[in-house]
């Protein structure tokens, strides 16, 4: 083996043993248990071992042709992995599905019965002529599913309106550096002139590298490693709008005087803010600490405050009326509650407070 048969050896071998590595991060060390950890740790696992048999079998003939069969079988996998990765990255699912555990199961059967009834190391001949060549039917196949359902974002890489997000960038980053390496390996076993069985290895090695070289220079893995959409916190997002919703909502009130309206319900006055009933709630009671009934009483009192000082023409139920409420019992009583006294006590100390200023 001479110089650069070792350099092409040692880069591809080291290549393995870190996609190892990195297959039991995602197995064991990834703090968050997600269902698209196991698959990308799984299908970076069965790379790693295609790689590692075509590096050993090139690189030394003599080696049991079992680590070929090892090798081949593991091909079975990759395609399907790929495929169930990204399904339940965009999904957003966390639970294996049941037609997936089916199919991996069955997988398996085939590459036991088959490993079994008809081994490498005597049907060399109807491996190479005819399972290889099902096994990457199979594999294109699963590729081809997967740019299915992965397509509307590979569409945003031509679109300069669109932009792709963080975990849709590593999405189709993983499903294009896929088809580079199937590339590779299909170009080898169709025998096409300056390639050989090492160079879809090579290619894994390389872009397992550069994967990983972007993630340190990052220097972040929570929104890489993990695909599956954290739960939306509802504080978190009504704090970010609730400047906004206040800012509008006391618009509506002060400028249209909604609450003049005795009929005035909690579904309407969301309707006019264009927020959801619930919304409209949350952020009364988590960001103004009142409820429904208690805000727009505010401002009624508030107006027949100021209806009480300045026009004598109404009576004390009169205002009570045309602030909004709808019986006089109801008004008194919010009154006392919101200023301390009754509607006929503030008017009196307020015009007692007039006089002696004059």
């Amino acid at each position: 083996m001479n110089f650069g048969n070792e350099l092409i050896f040692f880069f591809s071998a080291l290549g393995t043993f870190n996609a190892v590595i990195l297959s039991i991060y995602f197995f064991l060390v990834a703090k968050k248990k997600y269902l698209t950890n196991y698959f990308l740790g799984s299908l970076i696992f069965a790379y790693s071992i295609r790689t590692g048999t075509m590096v050993f079998v090139y690189f030394d003939a003599t080696i049991p042709r079992i680590y070929l069969q090892i090798g081949l079988s593991a091909c079975l996998f990759i395609g399907p992995l790929l495929y169930f990765f990204l399904k339940a990255a965009i999904l957003g699912t966390n639970s294996m599905k049941r037609s997936w555990k089916i199919l991996l199961s069955a997988h398996l059967a085939f590459v036991v019965i088959v490993g079994l009834s008809f081994p490498y190391q005597q049907y060399e001949i109807f491996w190479n002529q005819y399972l290889v060549y099902i096994i990457y039917a199979q594999w294109l196949l699963f590729i081809m599913l997967s740019s299915h359902i992965l397509w509307d974002k590979i569409a945003k890489l031509f679109n300069s309106k669109e932009k792709l997000s963080g975990q849709e960038g590593w999405l189709v980053m993983i499903y294009f550096a896929n088809v580079l390496i199937f590339s590779f390996y299909l170009l080898s076993i169709l025998r096409t002139p300056y390639t050989s069985c090492l160079n879809g290895s090579i290619v894994f090695s390389f872009m397992l590298y550069l994967i990983v070289s972007i993630l340190l220079y990052r220097k972040k893995t929570d929104d890489l490693f993990n695909f599956i959409p954290e739960k939306v916190n509802t504080r978190i997002m009504e704090a970010a709008l609730a400047n906004e919703l206040i800012q509008k909502l006391e618009q509506i009130m002060s400028q249209q005087k909604v609450f003049r309206n005795p009929d005035l319900k909690l579904g309407g006055l969301a309707k006019l803010l264009n927020v959801s009933s619930h919304q409209l709630s949350q952020l009364l009671n988590e960001n103004l600490e009142n409820n429904f009934t208690t805000y727009v009483n505010s401002y009624r009192i508030e107006e027949a405050c100021s209806m009480l000082l300045t026009d004598n023409r109404l009576t004390l139920e009169a205002v009570g009326y045309e602030v909004g409420f709808n019986s006089k019992s109801t008004f008194f009583t919010a009154f006392k509650k919101h200023v301390g006294m009754t509607p006929l006590s503030y008017q009196q100390q307020a015009v007692r407070s007039l006089g002696s200023d004059l």
